[in-house]
């Protein structure tokens, strides 16, 4: 599954059906998080108006307004604060949304659909179309059926990654 991910960019208008956007939802909820806090919320914007707003706030990255659905996933400092303090409201709950976006993305690609990692935005822009407060915009991710097969990307040869200890 993980070689066949790509960063899809256009998208079919075909709808994503209800049974595959509910098992991308549980599978969010599946996501490890620090002490199980879920540190995050997400928002399933299925409405045109909003995703082409949302593509203005990402920076006229328009691919995001032509995907029938976008998840949203924000970080909620608050909520990790409690158990860890200034590094769980800096650090922890980003960790938690990014975990969560990443098991979306895995399982968007199992179930036949495609998405990107949108991380370019303006974060007060993608609160005011969502009309959210008190928590921190992580990533877009766009998802629906392709129209485009994007080939592999090049990757770093694994030796100049990992260090042995």
């Amino acid at each position: 599954m993980l070689e066949k991910r790509r960063s899809v960019r256009e998208y079919s208008s075909k709808p994503v059906e209800e049974e595959k956007l509910a098992r991308l939802l549980e599978a969010v909820n599946s996501a490890p998080s620090a002490g199980n806090l879920q540190a995050y919320k997400v928002y399933v914007v299925k409405d045109e108006k909003k995703r082409k707003a949302l593509a203005e706030a990402a920076l006229n990255q328009e691919f995001v307004a032509h995907a029938p659905i976008c998840l949203v996933f924000f970080s909620d400092p608050r909520r990790s604060a409690i158990r860890y303090g200034e590094r769980g409201a800096t650090l922890y709950c980003v960790q938690d949304a990014t975990i969560a976006a990443t098991f979306a993305m895995l399982t968007a690609v199992a179930l036949g659909l495609s998405t990107v990692w949108v991380g370019a935005f303006d974060d007060e822009k993608v609160n005011e179309v969502l009309a959210v407060s008190g928590l921190r915009p992580v990533a877009i991710l766009p998802i629906g059926y392709c129209l485009e097969e994007p080939p592999p990307t090049p990757r770093r040869p694994v030796w100049e990654i990992f260090e042995l200890c």
